[in-house]
């Protein structure tokens, strides 16, 4: 599969470039040679983002290299290399690489979301500059997904218990797109978060009974369920995380036995 990807993305570029070609005695102009390296640079990160979502980090980072070579200012290549290092716990390029990106584009929303998370997640003590990011990408008016980064504010102000902070942002989220799932298992988090375990069971099992499963939600699921002294729907959720999503980060935190109230 990956082999036809990759020919697949060859194909076109090479269609591309035989869209340029003119007769023999004229060569590309210069604004003709920009565009194809933005093309370029453009399917090789698209490219990159989809090895990234299947977790295949290291021919996502030479996808996004190669856009790199092609446009050496193409922003939302940095963006995608920060995401991966990211992933791969490389805390000092995941953040050259976002920053990179903003400094080519400093009103790019996506990368001052993914950056937002990336402060959130790994240098709480950078909040403020996290939360400042995400309002950044939200007062973009060309911005697509809002409420994606409503509800990942409202889940690092979660993380510092600031919980009616927290339940505005997915209350905005949820005005954006309502019934937005991700918004909803922040409130559900939430409940959880205050202690009110009854509330938060009964909310997790309707979320469950309406959206896919995901590592997230099973994860929450788990942790609820071990609150609740509720042993088989502990098991059994935690025995779905395990065999559907194997390699996510919340089945690994399920067998180094994190199943505190926090996330």
């Amino acid at each position: 599969m990956n082999r036809l990807i990759r020919i697949g993305v060859l194909g076109v570029l090479v269609w591309l470039t035989g869209c340029g070609i003119t007769p023999a005695q004229e060569k590309p102009t210069p604004e003709e040679l920009k565009q194809r390296a933005l093309q370029s640079a453009k399917i090789h990160t698209e490219l990159a983002g989809q090895y990234y979502h299947r977790g295949q980090y290291r021919v996502a980072i030479e996808e996004a290299e190669i856009a790199l070579k092609k446009k050496s200012d193409y922003a939302p290549a940095y963006n995608m290399l920060g995401l991966v290092y990211m992933d791969l716990l490389e805390d000092d390029r995941a953040e050259w690489n976002f920053e990179r990106g903003l400094g080519i584009a400093p009103n790019d929303p996506d990368i001052r979301n993914n950056f937002g998370w990336f402060l959130c997640q790994r240098k709480p003590e950078r909040m403020e500059q996290a939360i400042g990011h995400f309002m950044a990408a939200i007062r973009d008016p060309l911005y697509e997904t809002p409420e994606r980064t409503y509800t990942n504010a409202g889940l690092c102000v979660l993380k510092q218990k600031n919980f009616e902070q927290a339940h505005s942002y997915f209350q905005e989220a949820l005005i954006i797109r309502p019934g937005y799932p991700l918004a909803q298992l922040g409130l559900v988090e939430l409940d959880f978060s205050r202690g009110e375990v009854k509330k938060a069971w009964s909310a997790i099992n309707q979320y469950l009974q309406m959206n896919p499963p995901a590592p997230a939600s099973l994860w929450l699921a788990v942790r609820i369920a071990r609150a609740n002294g509720d042993a088989n729907a502990e098991t059994n959720y935690a025995f779905q995380l395990q065999k559907r999503f194997p390699d996510s980060r919340e089945a690994r935190e399920l067998r180094a036995g994190k199943l505190s109230h926090e996330k």
